[in-house]
């Protein structure tokens, strides 16, 4: 069986604008809106994935995962999009009092562009064993993320996560990722109700 912890990677206390930012209820009120854009993305056929971005203690963006079907391509991760979104529609947003929340943990390529704008603070649900970028050890990087100080919370809502991940890769008509470890990880774990 394959294992890794997932009950919290890093977590310092990180005040932002709007409150503490380690209070458990609005990380589980902000992972429900995730899990929202999560269940769209399932519904539309798509990787669970969705990522809601807070700012001042408000939803500023939202996105599910895209194009994970059959016109595939790895640059429209939930995270990504969302992030997207807020710098076409609010440009205003100082991205260094952004919380992103996401149901997976982000991969490396999300992870790096969270940090190279500005995003210091992450929550996730599920832990990714086969691409999670979040343990990426920064001080051993290049200057440009040798200074950078990442918060991160995992396990927010890991259940209802896991939950869609377990009916996506239950499904067999769903390619994407089939037979990879992370679907081998998803699926031994024990199994748990949709019905969030």
């Amino acid at each position: 069986m394959i294992s890794r912890g997932f009950l919290l990677t890093k977590k310092r206390e990180a005040t932002l604008d709007w409150g503490l930012f380690t209070m458990s209820n609005d990380h589980e009120k902000f992972m429900r809106m995730a899990l929202d854009e999560a269940r769209d993305a399932l519904a539309a056929g798509q990787f669970p994935v969705g990522c809601v971005l807070v700012a001042a203690g408000e939803v500023v963006a939202s996105a599910g995962r895209k194009n994970s079907d059959g016109s595939f391509t790895e640059l429209d991760h939930a995270e990504i999009v969302a992030l997207r979104a807020l710098r076409q529609q609010r440009d205003d947003i100082d991205l260094k009092q952004v919380v992103v929340y996401s149901t997976l943990e982000p991969c490396l390529m999300c992870f790096a562009t969270l940090v190279v704008n500005g995003i210091s603070h992450i929550v996730y649900g599920f832990e990714d064993v086969m691409g999670g970028g979040t343990a990426l050890p920064l001080n051993e990087l290049a200057p440009l993320y040798r200074k950078k100080q990442i918060t991160t919370v995992s396990g927010v809502l890991r259940d209802e996560s896991l939950a869609l991940f377990q009916q996506f890769f239950g499904n067999r008509e769903n390619s994407y990722l089939q037979g990879t470890l992370l679907a081998e990880y998803v699926l031994q774990q024990p199994v748990f109700s949709t019905s969030f």
